[in-house]
């Protein structure tokens, strides 16, 4: 009990929360999570739930997967770091740049960029692409289009491209030269249309539109996610991202695509991208690259890219970017056993499967709760709540609110996480049906607190 009294005193006094005001962590002090087995957590007074937000969408396989653990501590014993910076590298970062060669082979990507997580990740696309129409005489392609609602992290170019203005507004000016198209989210757009496939011509329209505003010659990529993550969970029409592939072809312009939250199983597909039968130019990966159980990520790059780059004789290809962590060997060694303890469970199987049951439940509390606006997912495990207190207006619900709703499915047995008016939940792969069960009761309880 003095433990978790101190624990509870000092969180706020010497310790900042990312993506939180300080003053209200003060005011409002967060779970303080002690232990974690499976796909539950245990907070500091001994309250056990299942963990509906799967760490930060990244533990796919659970707390407790002994293979990736049993790596760590082995690396760690025989050789704890070295730098794969010009000069050396190191026995586990080759065999995992393998094995993702043939994980990807599918998405058209044979060359890995190691890097420290997901916005480290980014920030390697944006200054690769650059780089790579450097390479090839048309220094002019600078520029980078998005969609608003996606996110990419918070580093300065990835915040840039941020489609979110929570991420941007504090931080600017930021990176000049990135513009943004309507996202396909059929419950709000520009356009009033509700109808996916309409829409999603009318966002690809938009997207011919602003290349031809901008200039093909301007622009050096466009990216998103091929499901909209942290934005609230907004899956395209299929014929959404092989048209973004299609335009992105004709005029040039390379695709990233941002796969920190969907590869690796989570949409149903074992990529986002394959999700959609899309090959882009450069893909984003971390977070399930390693379960969260070690800082680590990677920018997959295409054949066709690569041989830009390693055929040039100008000198103009050589890389002045890198990280201290970049191809970390207890990262990579960590990466590789997750990697074959995934393949080994085929977890997209299971997140399918419990994707069904957690959509049609989710569409269940729809039905019995007017607060709920938008229900979103069919994607594998990837679902999402829109909340609002007036279905007919969509006027968003207030944060008081679906606070109180959060709080209330804690103490009945889910941890959910809460982003503006959506609900996410992003649960590990390994979710069994009695655990999804466990989450919608839970969602249900909290509705029903406020319903009242």
């Amino acid at each position: 009990m003095k433990d978790s009294n101190f624990l509870k005193e000092n969180n706020a006094r010497s310790l900042w929360h990312p993506m939180a005001h300080q003053g209200e962590c003060k005011a409002n002090p967060p779970v303080i999570v002690t232990g974690a087995q499976g796909v539950r957590i245990t907070d500091v007074d001994g309250h056990e739930v299942v963990d509906g937000v799967g760490g930060l969408w990244n533990v796919n396989l659970g707390f407790s997967c002994q293979p990736v653990k049993d790596a760590i501590a082995e690396q760690l014993d025989r050789m704890p770091y070295y730098s794969i910076f010009r000069g050396t590298t190191n026995d586990a970062v080759i065999r995992l740049a393998e094995a993702l060669r043939d994980f990807f082979e599918p998405d058209g990507l044979a060359r890995a960029f190691f890097t420290s997580g997901g916005g480290d990740s980014m920030e390697t696309a944006l200054r690769l692409s650059r780089q790579y129409h450097k390479i090839r005489g048309q220094s002019g392609r600078i520029k980078f289009l998005s969609l608003k609602k996606g996110y990419h992290g918070t580093h300065f170019g990835a915040a840039s491209v941020n489609g979110n203005a929570n991420f941007r507004t504090a931080y600017e000016p930021l990176l000049a030269g990135c513009h943004h198209i309507p996202a396909p989210y059929t419950y709000r757009n520009p356009f009033n249309e509700s109808d996916p496939a309409r829409l999603a011509q009318l966002c690809l329209s938009a997207l011919e539109d602003e290349i031809a505003f901008q200039g093909a010659d301007t622009i050096a990529a466009f990216v998103m996610e091929p499901i909209l993550g942290a934005g609230g969970v907004i899956p395209p029409h299929e014929s959404f991202m092989p048209g973004v592939r299609e335009i992105c072809s004709r005029h040039g312009i390379l695709l990233i695509a941002d796969e920190v939250i969907t590869a690796f199983g989570r949409t149903g597909s074992w990529t986002g991208c394959r999700h959609w039968g899309v090959r882009p130019d450069m893909a984003c990966t971390a977070k399930a690259i390693t379960n969260g159980y070690f800082p680590f990520g990677a920018t997959m790059i295409s054949e066709e890219v690569a041989q830009v780059f390693e055929s040039d004789e100008t000198g103009k290809a050589a890389i002045g970017h890198g990280y201290t962590y970049s191809g970390h060997p207890v990262g990579a060694a960590a990466a590789l056993a997750c990697l074959a303890e995934t393949q080994r469970l085929d977890v997209p199987v299971n997140a399918a499967a419990r994707g069904v049951q957690m959509q049609a439940g989710l569409l269940a509390l729809q039905e019995k709760y007017d607060m709920i606006g938008d229900v979103r997912g069919g994607h594998g495990l990837m679902n999402a709540l829109e909340l609002v207190s007036d279905r007919a207006a969509k006027t968003p619900i207030d944060k008081a609110t679906i606070g109180t709703i959060q709080e209330t499915a804690y103490r009945a047995g889910a941890m959910i996480r809460v982003s503006g008016p959506n609900i996410i939940v992003s649960p590990p792969l390994i979710l069994t049906q009695a655990d999804a069960g466990v989450i919608l009761d839970a969602l249900d309880a909290g509705f029903a607190a406020v319903a009242k």
